[in-house]
């Protein structure tokens, strides 16, 4: 794989609140390889099904992901496959705990594992990850969700989309009686100035992809967190979703 970007350094952070909600089903994680230090995870999960489900579901994607990445090799293994086995099997564990429990548990799950130059990512459901390069918006994730399909039909506004009464019906999931359809995505460029970062639609919901790049491009992770958070939950108004985020960003050597 390729080294490390010479001169560059990986600083990140997490964020994640309960929100208005009375029980906190969002989960999220950013880890550091053992043994390369520049290969790094970060993994969004969104958990539905009730106060145990929903919990459950997100725990085990977390589990999962924590687990097969202490054992992935970066030199000789691929990113893109670890994070396919990630979300298989998740959805796999969570369907079993459906069975054995009676429960209907689900998850969204957004992932990206960073090495060098290089960021794999993968997405199922509305859980998102944005990838900046200073305050530019290069890609992002598309929502499996029925309000997404609507906008790629042309039937629906982004902005509509927020208000629509459906806007949290999802079409693709971990947990469902079908397979999950994640989607993938390969950065093989990072570079200087470069932002990545997943989060869960209690998030998202409440910023336009400019504020975005803005309070990530000019704050450090930790503090750019720490603002998301605090304006999302302004901005619900005392109705807020749990919400969480992880985000690395590239910075030069001082």
């Amino acid at each position: 794989m390729t080294p490390p970007p010479s001169g560059f350094r990986i600083s990140g952070a997490t964020g994640i609140h309960r929100g208005d909600r009375p029980y906190q089903q969002d989960q999220v994680l950013l880890i550091k390889h053992r043994h390369v230090p520049s290969c790094v995870l970060g993994v969004v999960a969104d958990g539905m099904g009730g106060k145990s489900g929903g919990r459950k579901a997100a725990d085990q994607v977390l589990l999962t992901a924590q687990q097969l990445f202490e054992s992935f090799a970066p030199a000789i293994e691929d990113p893109a496959q670890l994070l396919l086995q990630v979300i298989s099997e998740s959805h796999l564990m969570i369907r079993l705990t459906a069975i054995s429990t009676e429960e209907e548990p689900h998850s969204t799950v957004a992932a990206f594992l960073m090495h060098g130059r290089r960021c794999d990512w993968i997405h199922s459901g509305d859980s998102r990850i944005y990838h900046f390069r200073g305050e530019k918006l290069l890609q992002r994730t598309s929502d499996q969700s029925y309000v997404q399909r609507l906008i790629d039909m042309g039937q629906l506004t982004e902005a509509e989309a927020h208000t629509h009464p459906q806007s949290n019906l999802l079409t693709g999931c971990l947990g469902t009686a079908s397979e999950p359809k994640p989607v993938q995505t390969r950065i093989d460029d990072l570079t200087l100035g470069d932002c990545v970062m997943a989060c869960s639609d209690g998030l998202w919901h409440y910023f336009t992809e400019t504020e975005l790049s803005g309070v990530l491009h000019s704050l450090e992770p930790r503090e750019a967190a720490e603002f998301l958070i605090s304006k999302a939950r302004l901005r619900a108004r005392g109705s807020g979703d749990n919400l969480s985020l992880v985000v690395i960003k590239l910075d030069a050597l001082v």
